[in-house]
């Protein structure tokens, strides 16, 4: 039987993995993950994302030595390390899963295509998730969606059938690979057993507050899924994820309705679950973005909004010119405002924060700082571990406005403060010139007078930054530039077009948009 190359990607896993279980019905297996250093030298790739792979890697490997195959590793650009394996060892088809990322690993799918059909290897590539590849109409993706998770997910296989003779290769660390040593010593860490593991301590016994928990920075630690990095590499599938929470509602659904539980408890349990899972409807959705139009990763979603605001490129004599200065203390953590430094500090050492507080950084920069999208993106793509394109993209740019069919949100750092982290508990974590500082002062630290300053050993200024920007004058510039721009013909015939290709169906189109 021919030997079959199952190309490994962000699918870290060997459960409800169709390209694997494909390929080892038709012949040996020769499975493989590829070090990519073309991946490694863009803005968005961090030290953490290898060490989460590469935590990832060290279980696949297990686990299909268990199953009596290898894990092969190589490095280099592709398609030429594929053709330097399939020299060594050929292979009839190359089996993968699709992929939507950014530009440099669509390019990269396009060329191994190419390779593929001038060697006269066959390439077979299995969707990933709920995304639909060559999508005409949005209509109908929701009901989609919700078919394909109902499919039943493929579940391990329990022999899989080696190449002998093949060098396994070795995992790699970021220092072998060119790369700094990570600086995130709090993140996850990643797996396919590790996975499972946060998959079930949530649905069994986090989840019960999810809907209250997702929105705070204290709760939302233990309180949110955590399964983001692991959908995003593919520890998990968003299958596995959805059929082990509708189960799991079953089960709340059946305690409530035989008096096994508090009553009013299963109901908040159960409300939270249905929350997660439309979640995971909402984590296809926006990727779908991305797949249907690759250029937003660079460009505006809705063109009226080209030169709305400076880009790092803007030149030096221009009217408003790129903030440099307030991008770098943005990144740094050094805004003199509180709540949005301990969530860049948070991002530093741990590759993670909730959502809440994601919004509310992407919309300090574009708003209060006025920045392009573009840079604080990528930025920010390099700290999130959970980082996934489509995703992020997405919502980066419906977050700065320049979608054109959302609704404005500018967040108040010092509302915040008071809503989300009322004791201070985040902020005297992840900023500790302001341990001393009561809660009640951490939302506007300036105010404070001298003297009480002096005396809790922080002088704002000297101590920890005085605001970069005022509050208020910033946005209430930002929120009239924005409204009076989305009034223009331009912006409202440009966001018509945007929602016709990108905008959710749940709902019937409303005459005019």
């Amino acid at each position: 039987m021919p030997t079959q190359l199952v190309w490994f990607k962000r699918d870290l896993r060997v459960a409800d993995h169709a390209p694997l279980v494909e390929a080892a019905k038709r012949g040996p297996c020769l499975c493989v993950y590829f070090y990519e250093p073309e991946v490694f030298a863009t803005a968005e790739f961090d030290s953490s994302h290898l060490v989460f792979i590469n935590e990832s890697l060290v279980d696949l490997r297990e686990a299909l030595r268990e199953r009596g195959a290898e894990l092969v590793i190589r490095t280099g650009r592709l398609p030429d390390v594929f053709a330097k394996l399939h020299a060594e060892h050929p292979f009839a088809t190359v089996w993968a899963h699709e992929e939507t990322g950014q530009l440099v690993t669509y390019e990269r799918d396009k060329r191994v295509a190419r390779w593929c059909r001038e060697q006269g290897v066959n390439s077979y590539e299995a969707p990933a998730n709920g995304v639909v590849r060559r999508l005409k109409s949005r209509d109908g993706w929701a009901a989609g969606w919700r078919q394909r998770m109902q499919t039943p997910a493929l579940p391990a296989l329990e022999r899989v059938v080696g190449v002998p003779g093949v060098e396994a290769g070795e995992i790699r660390s970021p220092e072998e690979l060119g790369l700094p040593a990570s600086t995130k010593h709090e993140a996850q860490r990643g797996g396919e057993s590790l996975g499972r593991q946060v998959l079930h301590s949530f649905l069994r016994q986090r989840s019960a507050h999810y809907r209250a928990d997702m929105a705070s920075p204290n709760e939302g630690w233990d309180g949110c899924s955590r399964l983001s990095p692991h959908l995003a590499y593919g520890n998990l599938s968003v299958r596995q994820a959805y059929q082990a929470t509708t189960r799991r509602a079953g089960e709340v659904r059946r305690l409530k309705a035989t008096g096994g539980g508090d009553a009013e408890e299963l109901t908040a349990w159960g409300e939270s679950l249905k929350s997660f899972e439309s979640r995971l409807s909402w984590h296809c959705h926006f990727i779908q973005k991305l797949e249907d139009e690759p250029a937003i990763e660079f460009e505006n979603f809705n063109h009226a909004y080209d030169g709305l605001r400076p880009d790092v490129d803007t030149p030096a004599n221009d009217r408003t010119p790129w903030n440099a200065e307030g991008f770098a203390a943005w990144c740094e953590g050094r805004t003199g405002y509180p709540i949005i430094d301990a969530s860049m500090r948070c991002l530093h050492a741990t590759g993670w924060i909730n959502f809440r507080m994601r919004a509310m950084l992407a919309s300090f920069a574009t708003y209060h700082l006025w920045l392009h999208w573009r840079e604080p993106a990528k930025y920010l793509a390099s700290q999130f571990l959970d980082y996934e394109p489509g995703i992020h993209y997405s919502q980066f740019q419906m977050q700065a406005g320049t979608a054109g069919i959302n609704t404005t949100r500018i967040y108040s750092p010092p509302k915040q403060t008071l809503d989300n982290d009322p004791e201070g508990e985040f902020i005297h974590r992840w900023v500790p010139e302001l341990a001393d500082m009561p809660p009640e002062h951490l939302g506007e630290p300036w105010k404070l007078p001298p003297l009480l300053q002096q005396d809790m050993g922080c002088v704002i200024g000297r101590d920890y930054p005085l605001p970069i920007v005022d509050h208020l004058k910033a946005y209430r510039a930002a929120r009239d530039r924005m409204h009076a721009f989305k009034k223009t013909d331009a912006a409202r015939a440009e966001s018509r077009r945007v929602y016709q290709k990108h905008g959710s169906r749940k709902r019937p189109m409303r005459r005019g948009r």
